[in-house]
Parts: C-alpha cells; sequence; structure tokens
C-alpha cells in the first residue's frame, strides 16, 4: 500500500466514527438543552434531573440507529476487505 492509500483508509475511518457516534452525540445535546431550558424557565436546580431523560433518549436512540450503523460498519468492512484482496 502507499501512503495515499493509507491516508484514505484512514480518512475513511475517521468519517465513519464520525458517522456512528453523531445521531447519538446530537440527541443527547438535543435532550440536554431542552432540560436546560426547562430548568432555567422553572428554576429547578436538580442536577440528577438531566441524567435518567438523557439516559433513556440516548438508549431509543441507539435502537432505531443501530441499523444505520450496523450498514454503515458492513460497508466499510466490505471496502477494507476488498483493498486487502486487491493487493
Amino acid at each position: 500500500m502507499s501512503g495515499a492509500e493509507v491516508l484514505d483508509v484512514g480518512r475513511d475511518a475517521i468519517w465513519l466514527t464520525l458517522q456512528l457516534c453523531a445521531p447519538c452525540l446530537i440527541v443527547g445535546l438535543v435532550i440536554g438543552v431542552a432540560i436546560g431550558l426547562f430548568q432555567a424557565l422553572t428554576q429547578i436546580q436538580e442536577q440528577t434531573l438531566v441524567y435518567a431523560p438523557k439516559i433513556v433518549a440516548i438508549f431509543v436512540s441507539l435502537l432505531i440507529f443501530l441499523p444505520m450503523m450496523g450498514a454503515l460498519m458492513s460497508a466499510f468492512m466490505r471496502q477494507i476487505a476488498a483493498r486487502i484482496a486487491g493487493l
């Protein structure tokens, strides 16, 4: 493998990592901001209020996005296997 091919694989791996992490991180961010806004509006300063809804939301988002994540990882593995077979 040349240096350019190694960089391509690395770039694809980083992009795959971002695609796999983004749905759960975005859901966690939105839920965190919504609960923070709710706490600011109602003046409830309970620190543990954030955790339960965020955990449930991320779990549900994992259930929803898991097929997409599996398809992305499968396609990446097929691409890597094709590159290995092409050597």
